[in-house]
């Protein structure tokens, strides 16, 4: 029987899942996570229970979801690695597990579906037309979802920024412009000179799909939603928040400098992750952002925590900064 208050987040050991799955608990839920390598079939670990099982195999997602209303799909290969082999299966497992329960599946969307002529302020009713291999992969990954809402599953895709925050994983934030766990002397600024760029914080994008659920029963059965984050209007103000932070902790001002790019470019040829992150590039030299009026319209406001308050929790998280 399905439980109005339980949810499965896959990929609660990652980033935006971990954050979706401690804020669904904290909001009243029973949350389950499907991680590998448990030493037990199930362990009780900080208020979630955690289930043996990999998302790549349908049986273990489909067992792991029995009696949930909702689905947290925040599961995606490392460090942009092996996309065409394995986020649509992933993906599939997911909707299956959803159409068996009729439970909502929330996704954290992308900006990867939209090609240069939905920019530079993208709706969500944009025409989708990728220039990339992984944009086409995530407008099929749309497209089957939305499929999946004619079999009685539900959907909530919650599209933001580059993620920051202090759990964050594989981002912009943690490997292009700082090194987690290091002392800051040096920023790297990956945008093109007076480009805007979106980042989101993983708290705040996190609350926001807590409060979609909540509202569920207002949306339609396929709900798309865009989130405003936070809007560098230069391309510099991330990095002089980050500056800010590091000055007040320590009396030091980090040095600014262009992302090497050039090396990337070079070393990309031996290395997948980078051509990966090449393949994006045009992200970072124009401007790209999303318009939030219709999470407005629902919510009210969006969740939103000033930036140097979530700068500075970024950088303590991330182990640059003492406590």
């Amino acid at each position: 029987m399905k439980q109005a208050n339980t949810a499965l987040v896959l990929g609660a050991t990652g980033g935006i899942g971990g954050e979706v799955a401690r804020q669904l608990r904290d909001a009243g839920w029973t949350v389950r996570g499907l991680a590998r390598g448990l030493a037990n079939e199930t362990e009780l670990r900080d208020g979630i229970t955690w289930l043996r099982g990999d998302a790549m195999q349908r049986d273990d997602v489909a067992q792991a979801a029995r009696g949930c209303s909702i689905i947290v799909h925040a599961v995606n290969p490392p460090g942009y690695r092996k996309w065409s082999e394995l986020v649509l299966p992933m993906l599939d497992n997911t909707i299956a597990a959803a159409v068996a329960e009729q439970a909502t599946i929330v996704l954290p969307g992308t900006v990867y579906n939209f090609g240069p002529d939905a920019f530079p302020l993208i709706t969500e009713d944009a025409q989708q037309r990728p220039t990339t291999r992984k944009g086409a992969i995530r407008v099929e990954l749309e497209r089957r979802l939305h499929s999946a809402t004619q079999l009685g599953a539900r959907v909530i895709i919650v599209r933001a920024g580059d993620f920051f925050g202090p759990q964050v994983g594989n981002s912009w934030f943690a490997q292009g412009m700082i090194k987690p766990g290091q002392t800051i002397d040096t920023i790297q600024l990956p945008g093109n000179p007076g480009v805007g760029h979106q980042w989101s914080y993983l708290p705040d994008v996190a609350r926001t799909m807590v409060e979609l659920v909540g509202r569920q029963d207002l949306l339609a059965p396929f709900t798309n939603i865009h989130m405003a984050g936070h809007w560098d209007a230069d391309g510099k103000q991330m990095a002089t928040a980050i500056q800010r932070a590091v000055q007040r902790r320590t009396g030091r001002v980090p040095k600014l400098r262009a992302f090497p790019w050039w090396l990337i470019r070079l070393a990309s040829p031996f290395v997948a992750t980078l051509r990966e992150l090449l393949e994006m590039r045009y992200l970072w030299r124009q401007p790209v952002r999303m318009d939030n009026t219709r999470l407005l319209t629902i919510l009210g406001q969006e969740p939103h925590t000033p930036l140097d308050e979530a700068v500075e929790a970024t950088l303590i998280g991330l182990g640059c900064l003492s406590t």
